[in-house]
Parts: C-alpha cells; sequence; structure tokens
C-alpha cells in the first residue's frame, strides 16, 4: 500500500513539474524568448512526440532557424496525415523570400481538400492564422463547394472583411445568419462594429440596400426581423415599426417585440413615433398587462410636455385607470406612476406616500416591492426627509445587489446626501460610482464627484457648493422658476469660480425647457467661450445643436456643432446620435 501511495506522489509530482515547465515555456513565448522556450518544448517533444508541435515550430520560425524548421516538418510528415504541414512547410518558404516554392506547397496543401473536403477548416483557420487571407479564402471556398454541408460563410464573411471586401462580407454574414439562426445575434454584433466605424454612412446605406432587396425577394419573416434590428441600430423606430408588423402578422408571439420598441422610442425621445406604435398596441392586444403597459408609456410622455393648465386632466385619467384596472401587483407600475405624479407635479406629497405605503401592503416579490421603494425614497427626498430617503435605497440595494435598480438606487442614494449637503459622504460614495458598469451612472458619478472635489478645493467652507446644492434640490422637485432664480443668484456672487461651468449648464437647461431657446443657448456658448477645458462641454456642443435643428431649424449652425461633438469628444455620451445626425445634415445618401 505504501509502494502505492509513493508511486502516486512522484507521479503528481513530475506531472506538476512538467505542467511548470510547459507554462514556463509559454511565457517565454510571450515575452518574445524564444531560444529559451524551445529548450525546453524540444525537452517536452522527447518525452511526448504529440504536443506543442505548433509552438515549437513557431519558435524555430521566430529564430529564423529555417533549416532546423523544415528538418523538424519532414519529420513529422510520415507520423502525421495532416495537410497544414504543408502550409507550414510553405511559409518557412515564404520566410527565406522563396515565394514560389511557398506558393507550390500551399497549393499542394489546397490539392488535399479534394481528397478530404473537411480538411478545408483547418487548412483555412492556419492560412487566417499566418494572414494568409486569400489563401483561407481559397481553402474554405474549396471545401464548401465540395460538401455543400459544410458552411464556411462566417469565416468567408470575415475574410472578406479583412480585405475591405464590405459588400460580400455582408452578403456571407447574412446568408450565414440565414441558414444558421443561432449564429444572428453573432453577425450583428459584427455589423455593429463596422457600423461604429461607418464614418461617411456608405456601410450602412449598403446594409439597408441588402435588407430590403432580400425583404422583396424572399417572404421569410427573417429578413423582416433582421431589417427591424437594423432601423433599431440607427434609432428609426418608425420604420422598424413598420416590419414588426410585417412580423406580427405572422407570428402573433411576436407582439411584445412591439412594446419593446415604443419603450425605446419614448427613451430616445421620439414621441410621435412611440405614440403611433402605442395606439396600434391598445388597438391590437387584449392583454390587460400590456394594456397598462401602454397607457403608462402614454402618460408619461404626456407628462413630459405638460403644463399646469394639463394636470387635472392628467390625473383624472390616471384615477379612470386604476379604477378599470384595481389596485393589485399587476398595476403597481401605474401606481407607481400615480404617486409620481400627485408629488412632483400637484405638490401632493403626502397622497403620493398615501398610494405607495398601501402598494407594499399587497403580496409583491422583491423586485416589485424594490420598485415601489424607490418610488417612495424619491417623495422622501422631494419632502426633504433624507434620512428616511437614505433607508430606502439602501434596501434596495441590500435587496437586488448587482441589479441596473440597485445601481440606479446608489446613485440616487448619493444624490440624496448631496441634497442633505453631507459631502464628505457623497464624494466616497460617487468615487465607487465613476466605475459602475451603466454609463449613464458613471457619467453622472463623474460630474458629481468633480463638482464637489473642484469646489471643496477652493472654498473650504463650501459656500457656492452649499448654494447649488440647495437649487438643485428644487430643480429635483420641479419648481424650476425656483430653481431658476438660486442657480443665477449662484453666477452673480460667484462668477468666475468652479461652480460655474456647471451653474450655467443648469441655466441652459431650464430655458431650453422653458422654450427660451435663445436664452439657452447663451448661457451653453459661455461654457464654449470660458470653460473650453471644462466636462460640460460636449453636452453644451449637442444641446445647442439639438436647439438648431429641432427648433430654430438653423442646419448649418446644428452640423457644425454635431462634427465638433463627432472630431473632440469621441468618448461623449452624445457622440453616436451626434455622428448620426452629422451624416443626415451633410446628405449621406440612404435608400
Amino acid at each position: 500500500m505504501l509502494q502505492k501511495i509513493a508511486f502516486f506522489i512522484l507521479f503528481l509530482s513530475s506531472f506538476w513539474v512538467s505542467a511548470q515547465n510547459e507554462q514556463l515555456a509559454f511565457n517565454y513565448i510571450d515575452a518574445g524568448e524564444y531560444e529559451k522556450a524551445a529548450t525546453i518544448l524540444e525537452e517536452v517533444y522527447t518525452k511526448n512526440k504529440h504536443l506543442y508541435l505548433d509552438k515549437l515550430l513557431y519558435c524555430y520560425q521566430q529564430l529564423q532557424q529555417y533549416d532546423k524548421a523544415l528538418k523538424f516538418i519532414n519529420e513529422l510528415k510520415p507520423k502525421n496525415n495532416n495537410p497544414t504541414l504543408l502550409v507550414e512547410e510553405g511559409y518557412v518558404y515564404q520566410l527565406q523570400k522563396r515565394q514560389s516554392e511557398a506558393d507550390k506547397k500551399y497549393q499542394e496543401a489546397l490539392n488535399e481538400i479534394d481528397k478530404n473536403a473537411n480538411f478545408a477548416y483547418n487548412l483555412g483557420s492556419v492560412f487566417e492564422r499566418k494572414v494568409l487571407l486569400e489563401w483561407a479564402l481559397k481553402a474554405y471556398e474549396k471545401g464548401q463547394k465540395l460538401n455543400p454541408n459544410l458552411n464556411f460563410d462566417y469565416q468567408i464573411a470575415m475574410i472578406q472583411g479583412q480585405l475591405g471586401n464590405l459588400e460580400l462580407m455582408l452578403n456571407k454574414l447574412l446568408d450565414y445568419g440565414f441558414n444558421t439562426p443561432d449564429g444572428t445575434q453573432m453577425v450583428q454584433n459584427q455589423l455593429n462594429r463596422y457600423l461604429m466605424d461607418d464614418s461617411d454612412g456608405s456601410f450602412a446605406a449598403t446594409i439597408r440596400k441588402n435588407l430590403l432587396l432580400r425583404t422583396q425577394k424572399s417572404q421569410d419573416v427573417y429578413w423582416n426581423q433582421f431589417l427591424s434590428w437594423f432601423f433599431v441600430q440607427q434609432k428609426e423606430y418608425g420604420k422598424a415599426f413598420i416590419q414588426e408588423k410585417a412580423v406580427y402578422k405572422r407570428n402573433p408571439d411576436s407582439f411584445i417585440n412591439i412594446v419593446t420598441l415604443a419603450k425605446m422610442a419614448m427613451e430616445e425621445k421620439q414621441y410621435e413615433d412611440a405614440k403611433t406604435i402605442l395606439s396600434f398596441v391598445l388597438e391590437t392586444t387584449q392583454n390587460l398587462d400590456l394594456q397598462m403597459q401602454a397607457h403608462h408609456f402614454l402618460i408619461s410622455m404626456e407628462m413630459e410636455s405638460a403644463t399646469s393648465k394639463d394636470y387635472p386632466a392628467i390625473d383624472l385619467k390616471l384615477q379612470e385607470l386604476l379604477k378599470k384596472y384595481g389596485i393589485s401587483p399587476y398595476s403597481i407600475d401605474l401606481q407607481i406612476l400615480s404617486a409620481h405624479f400627485k408629488t412632483f407635479y400637484l405638490n401632493q406629497s403626502k397622497l403620493g406616500t398615501e398610494l405607495l405605503q398601501n402598494t407594499l401592503k399587497l403580496p409583491l416579490n422583491v423586485r416589485e416591492q424594490s420598485e415601489v421603494k424607490m418610488e417612495l425614497a424619491d417623495i422622501m427626498v422631494y419632502d426633504e426627509k433624507f434620512n428616511q430617503a437614505i433607508l430606502y435605497y439602501a434596501q434596495v440595494e441590500d435587496n437586488l445587489k448587482n441589479d441596473v435598480l440597485a445601481h440606479e438606487a446608489s446613485l440616487k442614494l448619493a444624490k440624496a446626501n448631496f441634497y442633505k449637503k453631507d459631502f464628505d459622504w457623497t464624494l466616497q460614495q460617487v468615487k465607487v460610482l465613476k466605475q459602475s458598469p451603466s454609463l449613464l451612472i458613471a457619467n453622472d458619478a463623474i460630474e458629481m464627484f468633480l463638482l464637489i472635489q473642484d469646489n471643496s478645493a477652493e472654498d473650504s467652507l463650501r459656500v457656492a457648493l452649499q448654494a447649488y446644492s440647495t437649487a438643485d434640490l428644487k430643480l429635483y422637485q420641479n419648481k424650476k422658476e425656483e430653481a431658476l432664480r438660486l442657480f443665477l443668484a449662484i453666477l452673480q456672487k460667484h462668477k468666475g469660480e468652479s461652480i460655474e461651468e456647471g451653474t450655467l449648464f443648469k441655466v441652459g437647461k431650464i430655458y431650453e425647457e422653458k422654450g427660451d431657446f435663445n436664452k439657452a443657448l447663451t448661457y451653453y456658448q459661455n461654457i464654449l467661450d470660458n470653460h473650453k477645458d471644462g466636462i460640460y462641454k460636449d453636452e453644451a456642443l449637442y444641446f445647442s445643436a439639438e436647439i438648431y435643428r429641432k427648433h430654430l431649424l438653423d442646419n448649418e449652425k446644428a452640423k457644425a456643432l454635431y462634427e465638433k461633438v463627432v472630431l473632440e469628444h469621441p468618448d461623449s455620451l452624445y457622440y453616436t446620435e451626434s455622428r448620426k445626425q452629422y451624416r443626415t445634415l451633410r446628405g449621406d445618401s440612404t435608400i
């Protein structure tokens, strides 16, 4: 028994040493120390003739030990029925500038596909690794021609892309997606990468043209779905809706996609498209849950543009909807919306609080409870009951760890401390939130971090920061006139201080929302003129461009501002939309 144990320990020890040596060889390769790596791999090869042949050969090639590499390949050939060795042999010749001999070996490798079409995959992969793209293309195409059951459309597409043949790449990717539905997501991810670098919009136009042609030629719903995806990437939700309706006619189970599309249009503030889609939802579905979602979205949009004279009608709509659908776990979104409206629009926070406290008595799951507590905390901030709000936000954080809602609760908790004027604690919180996976939350956290840090450095008493916190709380409470008065006072009392840039931006946004666009532009321009290295420059450019395009109908000025966002602020949250609008105003062709 002891002998067996000793043998087992000896075996494990030798195995561990061997694995350690092999890892050391790989480390040497990564560090470019090929001679040391080759010495170790040669020792490994003498013990096991099948391990790391390619890595040892790679070391010989990097060391320019071409004779040694060719000798090694010739030793391997009789033992391996593997045509990739012919590629390796040709590559050694190519490294020696013996191109005709190299091409001869590459052709010999391709000829092996005639004997077995399955060789095409390995040969194509080896050619690709050595950036012999034309040869890789020949390998894949030949294998697929000899055996139509082999599908190398994806590999061929990627090579065509590297060769700059984008339309050929696109068509192969679309073929692959259609023939391999599980690969559609991978195809769309690849197309998105190319769309991100599509500076002149030509590739987007090519995708649009090809998808429209395929939709016309084929009745398969796949192309309507793909075209809808494309329009969503371009943020053309009205066009995506046309395709989703076509999908719905043939597949009623896809109806939820139409509701999701409406939500995306809302988030992008494309309200007309959103209203059109939601009207279709209400006309079409008998599903009460979807009806409530549609009503929720429609009233949310109505609230965005409402004036005080519209408030009674909106309040009545909410009351009628709650009466129609009842107070139950199924209508909590409408209950939350109603509480929010009563608090932030009607200044009836007591009624909002009572409504939500009754909602919490319903049999809700953890997520539903967290959503209600989040709104309840928002109302507590409105009432300036900061400690109670912080307690609710913390509960949401604990109950939904790593969830999007938990990250949002963390940011709101930090803002509650900011309104409470506990700036040091806020600073600690936003330091963590700067690393948030959500770009919006991370961006807000960075802005708050810099606001506190910059204004603490030059004013130990934080007088300007306290005034800013008070004004910002009024803005949160939807008391815009009071907030505007306080922000303007800060600009008078603290002119030239660090607080000025953020205050200018807040004032600009308030005037923009009031419809006083020329005044808004004045404050944005102040940022561009006097805070050129500030954190609000991209926002000042973007929102100025939006005003010129949407409200003042001056496309030339808008185009110039969008262009500055694209050229000077590639990391901006507004980069993608600015690029899209810039292309449109420049007159890029679309089909």
